[in-house]
């Protein structure tokens, strides 16, 4: 169960967060949401699909990091001497991975006199990540914020104003009718199969026989190249098989 807390500098002075990823601290989901604030970085390491919510039908960016349930092919041994993100091989990994027990709530003041709710941080207590006696200090002995809560605000900063974006994004790529299925059939080299197909991706053809009319509303508003981001990041799907490849070999299941 959550345990909620609006995160401070005095009831938080001593806490500290463990900044590593391993599977027994929660990190061991195939996939997670992502914003359009991060697709620039997100491409070059993770395949970028979309889906529609379930629950409120209205479409998300989605990375992979695996293939089946609990799969996260980026996790690994933890080698504090080589890896920037320590358990994490990529050179970025998303925002809403990255967040940790970190979340964006909103504040008004005591007097109800504020016209609009101030973004404040939060933190779940019950996180596996969260500790008071190991890991990255989050306030400095002056009270200010350390370089780690510094770098967790420019996280939630990625997702707070990606949200928006996003959704707006979606909204005028299905203007112009650019998103159509996907289906990946993939047979690992233990000869198991695998077929992909809830999700979507970019009409490459139909984006580019777009009107010029169209193309400088999208290019405008960062869509365009937003979708091409998109489009060339599915060439991560292969890093993703060759990855499990080796894990087939090396645990002798591959033929």
């Amino acid at each position: 169960m959550q345990k909620i807390e609006s995160l401070n500098n005095i009831t938080h002075e001593n806490l500290a967060v463990n900044p590593e990823f391993s599977a027994e601290l929660g990190d061991n989901a195939v996939s997670t949401v992502t914003f359009i604030t991060e697709f620039s970085e997100v491409q070059k390491e993770y395949p970028i699909l979309c889906r529609k919510d379930p629950e409120t039908g209205e479409y998300q960016a989605v990375v992979l990091f695996g293939f089946q349930k609990d799969e996260n092919l980026f996790l690994v041994e933890a080698d504090p001497s080589s890896q920037k993100y320590v358990g994490w091989r990529a050179e970025y990994i998303p925002a809403a991975v990255a967040r940790g027990p970190f979340s964006i709530g909103v504040q008004g003041d005591a007097d109800g006199s504020s016209e609009a709710p101030k973004p404040v941080v939060h933190i779940d207590m019950a996180h596996p990540k969260a500790s008071c006696d190991r890991g990255r200090a989050l306030f400095l002995e002056n009270g200010g914020h350390s370089p780690y809560l510094n770098y967790i605000t420019n996280v939630l900063d990625t997702i707070n104003e990606g949200m928006h974006l996003t959704k707006h994004m979606f909204n005028t790529l299905n203007k112009y009718e650019l998103i159509e299925p996907v289906n990946l059939d993939i047979e690992f080299i233990d000869k198991s199969k695998l077929t992909i197909n809830q999700f979507e991706t970019i009409n490459t053809e139909k984006l580019s026989q777009l009107s010029g009319e169209a193309l400088a509303e999208l290019n405008k508003s960062g869509f365009l190249q937003a979708a091409y981001y998109m489009a060339t990041s599915m060439s991560n799907i292969r890093k993703l098989i060759d990855w499990k490849n080796r894990n087939l070999s090396a645990s002798g299941n591959a033929n």
